[in-house]
């Protein structure tokens, strides 16, 4: 938040102040998706959400046979996330926006 208050070509940003609708393929149900962060540059719009780099791709189906709780936990996350991401992308492409998915990495964040 400190990078987004003292670069210069950030004209605007908030937080979690967006909703943008999605369908749960768990329960099939609307929901309400709050991204991270809605910033306003001189090069764009952009609609950002922080994710754990383990997060933004699909789980990696386990060798064994018996399939794992966590791994099914996984599963699930990685569906309503891309559920999230799909209607976010389709909401920011209405606008002439773009939507992305930033993770440690992209920070320079490493070890966590």
């Amino acid at each position: 938040m400190v990078y987004l208050d003292t670069n210069s070509k950030v004209l605007e940003w908030s937080s979690e102040e967006i909703v943008i609708p999605y369908r749960s393929p768990v329960d099939n149900k609307v929901h309400r998706y709050f991204p991270d962060f809605y910033c306003k540059t001189t090069g764009g719009t952009f609609i950002l959400e922080v994710k754990p780099a383990k997060q933004s791709e699909p789980p990696k189906q386990p060798k064994t046979r018996k399939v794992s709780r966590k791994y099914l936990n996984e599963v699930m996350t990685w569906g309503v996330n891309e559920s999230k991401w799909k209607h976010a992308t389709e909401y920011c492409l209405d606008r002439g926006w773009q939507f992305k998915v930033i993770t440690e990495h992209d920070l320079g964040i490493m070890g966590i």
